[in-house]
């Protein structure tokens, strides 16, 4: 399958490098009711068996490995206010107000319940999803997250990270990701860069994702939503009852204490530890990719 548009031109080579096929893949976009606009990658022929919802300050490319490796047909959606949506002019960002979106969303993308995976804030909008709409889930992975993680530790470097949102070049962005830590090889954050920036009319090269301008104000929203006494951050995922799986990294965001708070709270819910930093999709893509192939297969019994 031969791309023409710049957005798919890494996934000849990605498939190359993995002994996969390349698949048909589009973009998509979807019109919500307030006249935002919302927008997902599409990879196979046939209507979405995977749902993939990436984190704060990623897009829908973050997934493109796992949706090689899966092979399935899968549905890999930007979030408001990241990478082809639009902004939110309320600057709200929180799970519910990105659930509702992305709900209105899977209705009109996918005829069938979805093996619903995300990432950071994508895991914890997947979990209101599954929790309010459960006749689109017929299973949940969420990726080094859970409800209630402290929003001041955990992401204190990407509020370092976004002190600086433009760029003479996309080199120096890489560069700056490169410094922090962030993406594998130099080809791995060199296209990831690529998928997260624009260049503005000035020359000058930006983060494409609203989180760049405003993720401070983000970060302390949630944190308030957390703490506040007549809300409890676990309800949505106590909820679900499709099957829930949760991946953490080794060296990602989430405590031992958040993981046996997850397990005491989802008794029944399953437990995966793999050798990868917060973007485990990005650092150990087959793990979720094969997740994501048992689920199918469970659900096709």
């Amino acid at each position: 399958m031969v791309h023409d548009t710049d957005e798919f031109r890494y996934l000849p080579a990605q498939a190359g490098t993995l002994g996969t096929a390349v698949p048909a893949a589009k973009r998509v976009t979807h019109t919500l009711p307030d006249g935002r606009e919302l927008s997902a990658l599409r990879f196979g022929d046939s209507g979405p068996q995977v749902t993939l919802l990436h984190g704060a300050g990623l897009n829908a490319h973050t997934w493109d490995t796992v949706s090689l490796l899966l092979g399935h047909p899968t549905l890999a959606i930007d979030l408001a206010g990241h990478g082809d949506s639009t902004w939110r002019e309320d600057l709200v960002y929180s799970p519910s107000a990105l659930a509702a979106d992305i709900a209105h969303a899977m209705r009109e993308w996918t005829s069938q319940p979805q093996v619903l995976i995300g990432h950071s804030l994508g895991g914890l909008t997947a979990a209101v999803i599954a929790a309010q709409h459960p006749e689109l889930v017929s299973e949940l992975v969420i990726v080094d997250v859970a409800p209630g993680l402290d929003t001041d530790a955990a992401p204190a470097v990407l509020r370092d990270f976004y002190q600086v949102t433009d760029f003479d070049s996309r080199e120096a962005a890489v560069q700056r990701a490169e410094a922090f830590g962030f993406g594998g090889t130099r080809e791995d954050t060199e296209r990831g860069v690529f998928f997260n920036t624009r260049v503005r009319a000035d020359g000058r090269v930006e983060w494409k994702h609203h989180f760049a301008q405003i993720i401070g104000h983000a970060f302390d929203a949630l944190n308030t939503a957390n703490r506040a006494s007549d809300t409890d951050p676990w309800a949505d995922l106590a909820a679900v009852t499709a099957p829930v799986t949760l991946v953490r990294g080794t060296h990602g965001f989430l405590q031992d204490a958040d993981v046996a708070e997850f397990s005491r709270r989802l008794p029944a819910a399953s437990v995966v530890t793999v050798d990868a930093g917060h973007n485990v999709q990005e650092t150990a893509p087959g793990t979720i990719a094969t997740l994501a192939s048992d689920a199918l297969n469970r659900a096709h019994r």
